[in-house]
């Protein structure tokens, strides 16, 4: 049973509320404001509504709403004003201050029960949604973690070094960024900025990958053309990025291509490629050249063995590993206790899953759902990144949220279908089933769900058959699902066959028995379907269906 609060100087007005409420609602009851902090400090997160009157001794109605909203409590508990006050100011003041409703004496039965129904079934509401959207919140921040660092990792793999390296340079970042902003005001970076900065720092290296074997894991001094050979790394990363076949504008590609290219300068410009110096490095290619040379110095690698944290943190000071920009010098010094845990792996400064579904849960308290700018930046984020991921992976990513029935369509995966990127009850969606049919959505439904927890991965093939019939303008469409990518050769040579692997992974619950909560997974072309994906048909895919 849900509980109300009532809060009336009048032991009359309560006991009237208290029999209009006490069958549908658990009643705590204040004579004065006073009274009512107290039960809230000690049952706030219990308590699903306040009834509170305006006028009261001690401390009044406006002055309980001040410190309710002081102390947070305003974002999850509604708040019905008892007023007969009808000063407009007073109005005013109450719903700047947060106030979600107003009842006026005397009492109308109905209309209290009817309001606080209302208010509290749409409170519980909103506070479901903003718990799956946290959680959907969660599973995108990993995945795409995962994604960055396995592209990462391929390279730190030939490079010969301890896959830590990647994820080390990560935390390193993000504890100097997190300390830059405490010491200073001069470079605007908020805490979305902070996280995309320390994940995209995962690509750094990226160039490395052009680099020959026999230099990058050569164990004695490189020759001076060897050298040259190795610092190309960081002009080649930067322009692989600079030639991805799309989002080549996305802020994201940009940062990463500014990381790649910039984190071997130094800040009295001699560093390379460019020999940029000062502030003309961008401050998130500062953060990881002081992460990277770091991590570096603590690590041991086939040409060096590895530095002490006080010897390292010593030469980079003196400037014996170039020259850095003096306040994240003061950065690394007073955060070099917290860089040494990291080092030794016991570093808290990476975020867990209960920290950032608390993150999460925060973001999107109730009108910070639908209106907080930083919510908008970091939905705007996740698009990037997966549109990052698509320039460089191709193919077409998608989940499936079983709980909330809710699929999530990449932004290009939903231009290309023609839908939302969000859609509730797929199975049931008319656009869905224009463009795959009852009987294919059926199928791979079943799929998904003859898989099990101990295998939860599927990969098969959906085949696009296009058949031209005699005295027939239009070709007729179908889509088949197979096991095997071969399937195509089966049909007569009037019937064309576009052909799409489709890789996926059900998810499951952690408590047992295990329960079947999704799906995520690519759709990737293959053979003839590549030039339709990459956008190089005239047609779009609803065209061939």
């Amino acid at each position: 049973m849900e509980k109300i609060l009532i809060v009336d100087d009048s032991e009359m007005n309560r006991e009237i509320l208290t029999d209009m409420l006490a069958d549908e609602y658990e009643i705590f009851e204040a004579a004065n404001g006073n009274e009512a902090i107290t039960l809230l400090n000690e049952h706030s997160t219990e308590i699903s509504l306040v009834l509170l009157d305006m006028v009261m001794p001690v401390m009044n109605g406006l002055e309980v709403l001040d410190i309710m909203n002081k102390n947070g409590w305003l974002s999850d508990l509604p708040v019905i004003m008892i007023s007969s006050e009808d000063s407009a100011e007073a109005i005013h003041k109450a719903y700047e201050l947060g106030v979600t409703e107003f009842i006026r004496r005397p009492f109308d039965s109905l209309i209290v029960q009817k309001r606080c129904r209302n208010i509290t079934s749409l409170y519980a509401k909103q506070k479901k949604l903003a718990g799956l959207v946290a959680d959907q919140f969660y599973e995108k921040e990993k995945n795409s973690r995962v994604m960055i660092e396995i592209l990462a990792h391929t390279v730190e793999f030939r490079n010969g070094e301890c896959g830590m390296h990647v994820i080390n340079v990560q935390s390193y970042t993000e504890i100097l960024l997190r300390e830059l902003i405490k010491i200073t005001d001069r470079y605007k970076l908020t805490e979305a900025d902070i996280s995309l900065i320390s994940t995209v720092s995962a690509l750094h290296d990226i160039g490395k990958i052009s680099i020959p074997d026999e230099i990058l894991n050569k164990p004695g001094r490189l020759t001076n053309e060897e050298f040259a050979i190795m610092k190309s790394h960081s002009a080649v990363g930067s322009q692989m990025l600079s030639e991805l076949p799309f989002y080549r504008d996305e802020p994201i590609v940009k940062l990463a291509y500014s990381i790649a290219r910039w984190h071997h300068e130094r800040w009295d410009g001699r560093g390379y490629p460019d020999g940029l110096a000062g502030d003309d490095i961008p401050i998130a290619a500062q953060a990881v050249s002081l992460a990277d040379v770091y991590d570096a110095l603590t690590a041991e690698r086939v040409y060096k063995k590895a530095f002490s944290h006080d010897t390292a943190i010593e030469m980079i000071s003196k400037g014996e590993c170039g020259q850095f920009n003096p306040l994240l010098l003061t950065c690394m010094n007073n955060c070099a206790e917290e860089m040494r845990l990291v080092k030794e792996g016991n570093g808290t400064n990476i975020r867990g899953e209960d920290e950032i579904k608390e993150f999460a849960h925060e973001l999107l308290k109730n009108d910070a759902m639908y209106s907080s700018d930083r919510l908008l930046h970091l939905l705007e984020y996740e698009k990037m990144k997966n549109r990052f991921f698509e320039g460089i992976t191709g193919g077409y990513s998608f989940e499936y949220n079983a709980v909330s029935d809710m699929l999530t369509l990449s932004v290009k995966g939903a231009e290309v279908i023609g839908t939302e990127e969000t859609i509730i009850d797929p199975v049931h969606n008319d656009t869905l089933i224009n463009v795959f049919g009852h009987k294919t959505l059926a199928e791979l439904s079943a799929k998904f769900r003859s898989l099990s927890a101990e295998q939860p991965i599927v990969q098969f093939y959906v085949h696009q058959l296009i058949t031209v019939k005699p005295g027939k303008e239009m070709p007729v469409k179908t889509l088949r699902i197979t096991d095997t990518a071969e399937e195509h050769r089966r049909y007569p040579a009037d019937t064309h066959c576009n052909t799409y692997k489709l890789v996926c992974r059900t998810t499951w619950t952690l408590e047992e028995p295990q329960r079947y909560t999704g799906v995520i997974g690519k759709l990737v072309p293959t053979g003839n379907a590549y030039g339709l994906m990459k956008g190089t048909d005239n047609n779009d895919f609803r065209s061939l269906l």
